[in-house]
């Protein structure tokens, strides 16, 4: 596959395996903590959005961990931002859909009222897991 400058690629993918395995094992500080790095060192890269919307939805996983919706509220808020912005700026392909299940967590992200939701209706994503991730380089 072709990719644009900025569009998510299987490098990008690649550099995020520690990430998804930290999300995926509910250590969101630390998968928040990993993705920062990545979202700082490719900070000319459009596709840096992709980290950003991980980080957010992680920290929004964290406040509901700990009970607090009105910090869930915001991060979540923040969350859509960036999944729209990745549609905005084209920076989609289909390596993001297949690998990091991208289609479902935005989903559930959208799902969540932007305005007075529960803590129940975070449920959902905190179970949510990137099932189909696979770090290898040579992804098209």
């Amino acid at each position: 596959m072709q990719y644009s400058y900025g569009q998510f690629t299987p490098e990008h993918l690649f550099k995020m395996e520690e990430s998804i395995n930290l999300f995926n094992e509910q250590k969101y500080w630390e998968c928040h903590e990993t993705l920062e790095d990545l979202w700082i060192e490719d900070r000319q890269d459009a596709a840096r959005n992709v980290y950003w919307a991980v980080i957010q939805v992680a920290a929004a996983c964290i406040h509901y961990r700990d009970s607090k919706i009105i910090g869930a509220q915001g991060m979540i808020n923040k969350a859509k931002e960036k999944f729209r912005r990745c549609h905005e700026q084209h920076i989609l392909t289909p390596s993001l859909s297949k690998y990091l299940d991208w289609k479902e967590l935005e989903k559930l992200t959208m799902e969540i009222p932007d305005k007075d939701a529960t803590l129940d209706q975070f449920l959902k994503l905190f179970n949510f897991r990137f099932k189909n991730y696979n770090p290898s380089p040579k992804l098209g």
